[in-house]
């Protein structure tokens, strides 16, 4: 919503004072301009990025045009789920969530957290973890530096999409003043004709530097930033998954672990204790009732 809605601002106000000082729109409207800008563009985005990276830029205007999926409520279902999986722990022990992270999809405990369910790194990510626990190889401090590099290479990954359009917005004002450049060798070419004629042909060549810069600033630098903040947003949800699970591999007891992931999400999106109480009494754990306190 945020986005369309400063997009239509953007060219609402662009063109509405270009309007209000006696400009006609039909003048902006120039083709050729268009397509040696966006042509351009075009081709040094290809060249400039593997495939894998394309491919991730045509799947990151899906999550452009869905915005966060990572609120309040996110975390709310995050930290139920790794209270209800510490419960089933501490009343049947360890062994007892193997088949829960092993089958995911046949969890029970899974099964009542469907937003995170069908998130797949968010599921693959607590499932990895408990899955090494399990084994009882690695202390906390290896388990937390494993995590710390899973998280920064995901988010690397995340992050490329907005790097890759970030790049392709300045080097857009370039290509506008190339459009420009070229627009007045065309004029200069028809020096000694009618000056309606002329002025047509510098207005297009001026057009082409109007669009560079409107469409790099107005346009693709907002998306590439958007992008970047949404990659941040992904790496807060993981970075409070893996406080938990350092919490609980330190000895703290469930609520005392939730504790440690509540207060590691960002102030906006963060829950109050009491929020948290009345969300886990929403929700019943196999076995147990994940609003008690244990």
């Amino acid at each position: 919503m945020n986005l369309f809605l400063g997009f239509l601002i953007v060219i609402g106000c662009v063109l509405g004072g270009f309007t209000m000082e006696g400009g006609h729109v039909a003048a902006l409207i120039q083709p050729a301009e268009l397509v040696i800008i966006a042509g351009a563009a075009l081709g040094v985005f290809i060249v400039s990025n593997p495939m894998h990276v394309l491919k991730q830029c045509v799947i990151s205007i899906a999550r452009m045009l869905k915005g966060s999926i990572y609120g309040k409520e996110t975390y709310k279902e995050v930290l139920s789920l790794l209270y209800s999986l510490l419960l089933k722990i501490r009343k049947d022990g360890l062994m007892t969530i193997e088949s829960d992270v092993e089958s995911p999809t046949e969890s029970a405990i899974f099964s009542q957290h469907p937003s995170i369910a069908v998130n797949a790194r968010v599921t693959e990510f607590i499932c990895d973890y408990f899955r090494i626990i399990l084994t009882g190889n690695m202390n906390s401090y290896e388990l937390e530096n494993m995590m710390d590099v899973d998280i920064e290479t995901s988010n690397q990954t995340s992050r490329t999409p907005a790097e890759a359009i970030t790049h392709l917005a300045e080097a857009l004002p370039a290509f506008g003043i190339v459009a420009a450049v070229m627009g007045v060798v065309i004029t200069m070419a028809a020096v000694g004709g009618p000056p309606d004629v002329l002025g047509h042909k510098i207005a297009a060549a001026l057009v082409g530097t109007f669009l560079g810069i409107l469409l790099a600033y107005g346009f693709l630098g907002p998306a590439s930033r958007l992008l970047h903040n949404l990659a941040e947003e992904e790496e807060q949800v993981f970075t409070c998954i893996k406080t938990c699970i350092v919490a609980y591999l330190n000895g703290y007891p469930p609520k005392m672990v939730l504790e440690f992931g509540r207060v590691s999400i960002p102030p906006p999106l963060r829950p109050s204790a009491n929020e948290l109480d009345d969300y886990f009494r929403s929700v019943t754990a196999p076995g147990s009732a994940s609003g008690q306190a244990k």
